[in-house]
């Protein structure tokens, strides 16, 4: 039941409450309604679904996800094995794309992967022999890394379970097998690109992947990224939501309903109730206070979670490292409703992939992520083009399309321009000039596309703060991914699976243990070890 803003009352005590309703919040919800528990989730936002929700932001009859568009990981993820049949049940549909991703270059080549047969490789081929020997090599040998990664990804964070892991690889692979393992887990996308493939072309498509988190090429830990989904793409291909991402929400909300769960939107939580140190409920904008007989879960980033204590857990040394929990860069989204697709001059071809990115090298890459931690607007950002309508033609009228366009990295605050172009610093005035930055270099790409826009709405990085506070200066991570702030230390050490120092109150979410994207692994770990595999 998704209740919109003052539509009905809560009831005055649940099993659970969760703040937030983000796919975290719903997956967590859904699981504990399966054992029983009775779940009451409280949104600030009109609508659930957090980063995953569908809009006609542009024109009717024009859908844009919002901010996720690629539910691949949901579609592979521990919660949806678990729970899957009945969700589809619900409506969940999701659109396979079997071209999946590729970029494009200044000296109009380009290079895509591709579900089929051989394709890739000829492409990749094309550019190196070399580099097509590697990609076999690599998807040879993807089974058997997958499992282990997949492993160490899919669990929680507590080193007994990722030690049986480590062992278990230990055992069966050996150990120098094991240590390559470790070194591409720790290693940038700069070093094993160049150590694994000769061509820049190759290497800068595969980058691409880094830079929809907040791995720049030099970052450490960042390799394994482009590494899955360059291999998950190539073996399974990528899936989006059937209509619009909000099919995922729907069905979740749908799901929650029937086991006597509700999600209410419109309401903000302004504090955590507690009773004898420990949680009892949650204090709401308009004074209510509801109560939780069992737990209080946050899907909140740190520094929404000390919001909600007044400052204090209780335990200084986990406000500090709450305190210092740090951001990626931020991101600006342009949704396009459009007469017809890109015509891009590479290749008619590329109008057949669900994204396609502008990442030209390593080194603009490299300089695009410093200049937006610098302050200062990208003379060149890095450009995922998203193409739904391309996989899915239900999300626009009859011959009319969609563009979903991400544009990595921005500064949420503005101290200047790195063309020197721009004087504004004001977001509300500089994202429809940024926007025009961002649309010329489409248009060198694919000429003519300015003249199919029908409509467009461009979305600042703090317009996603203000639709979600999880999302600080647009960081639509919820925090760096980078190895001070990732495994054990997500988001920071002895607190990876959600645990806070207040008796029964729980964070999740993207800023925990395993991060961002539509996995649900947050909430769906939480939900386990409060209710029950």
């Amino acid at each position: 039941m998704n209740l919109e803003r003052g539509s009905v009352e809560a009831p005055q005590e649940y099993d659970a409450i969760i703040v937030g309703a983000g796919i975290n919040s719903l997956a967590c919800a859904v699981h504990l309604g399966a054992k029983g528990w009775r779940v009451g989730v409280f949104e600030q936002a009109n609508t659930a679904g957090g980063a995953v929700k569908t809009l006609e932001l542009t024109e009717p009859g024009f859908r844009h996800d919002w901010a996720a568009m690629n539910l691949s990981l949901f579609a592979g993820s521990g919660f949806f094995k678990a729970h899957g049949e009945d969700l589809i049940g619900r409506g969940l549909e999701f659109a396979p794309a079997s071209h999946c991703f590729a970029s494009v270059f200044e000296d109009g080549k380009w290079l895509g992967v591709s579900t089929g047969t051989g394709e890739s490789r000829t492409r990749i081929a094309g550019f190196s022999e070399n580099d097509a020997k590697a990609w076999d090599k690599l998807c040879e040998e993807f089974p058997g890394t997958a499992e282990y990664v997949f492993a160490l990804l899919g669990n929680p964070m507590q080193m007994h379970i990722q030690g049986k892991i480590l062992a278990k690889a230990l055992f069966r692979k050996g150990f120098s097998w094991t240590a390559g393992l470790a070194r591409l887990l720790l290693s940038s996308p700069r070093k094993w690109l160049t150590e694994t493939f000769e061509s820049d072309h190759v290497r800068a498509t595969m980058a691409a992947w880094g830079m929809h988190l907040d791995f720049a090429p030099d970052m450490a830990g960042g390799a394994v990224f482009p590494y899955l989904e360059a291999m998950a793409n190539q073996n399974f291909g990528m899936v989006i939501g059937k209509g619009g991402a909000d099919t995922v929400t729907r069905a979740l909300l749908s799901k929650i309903q029937s086991s006597g769960g509700e999600v209410h939107c419109g309401k903000r939580v302004t504090r955590v109730l507690r009773t004898g140190g420990k949680a009892s409920g949650v204090e709401l904008e308009d004074g209510s206070q509801i109560k939780a007989s069992r737990t209080v879960i946050a899907n909140v980033a740190p520094e929404g979670l000390m919001k909600l204590l007044d400052g204090a857990s209780g335990d200084a040394v986990f406000d500090t490292k709450m305190a210092k929990f740090t951001h990626a860069p931020g991101t600006m989204m342009i949704h396009l409703a459009l007469d017809g697709l890109p015509d891009w001059s590479a290749s008619e071809e590329l109008k057949t992939f669900a994204y396609v990115h502008i990442a030209p090298s390593l080194d603009q890459m490299a300089r695009t992520y410093q200049q937006a931690v610098a302050g200062l607007l990208p003379d060149e950002p890095v450009l995922v083009v998203g193409q739904p309508t391309t996989v899915d033609p239900s999300r626009a009228p009859e011959g009319k399309h969609v563009l979903w366009v991400q544009v990595r990295m921005v500064p949420g605050e503005i101290r200047g321009d790195a063309a020197g172009k721009i004087t504004e610093t004001d977001w509300a005035v500089v994202k429809e000039i940024y926007a025009d930055r961002a649309l010329d270099m489409i248009e060198r790409h694919a000429p003519g596309l300015k003249a199919k826009i029908i409509s467009r709405a461009v979305v600042s990085p703090l317009d996603l703060e203000a639709d979600n506070p999880n999302l600080v200066g647009g960081d639509q991570v919820a925090g760096s991914h980078h190895l001070s702030q990732n495994f054990l230390f997500r988001p920071a050490f002895g607190h990876a699976t959600g645990k806070t120092p207040v008796d029964g109150l729980h964070l999740t979410g993207a800023s925990v243990w395993p991060g961002a994207g539509t996995g649900a692994g947050a909430g769906f770990m939480l939900a386990q070890k409060l209710g029950g595999k």
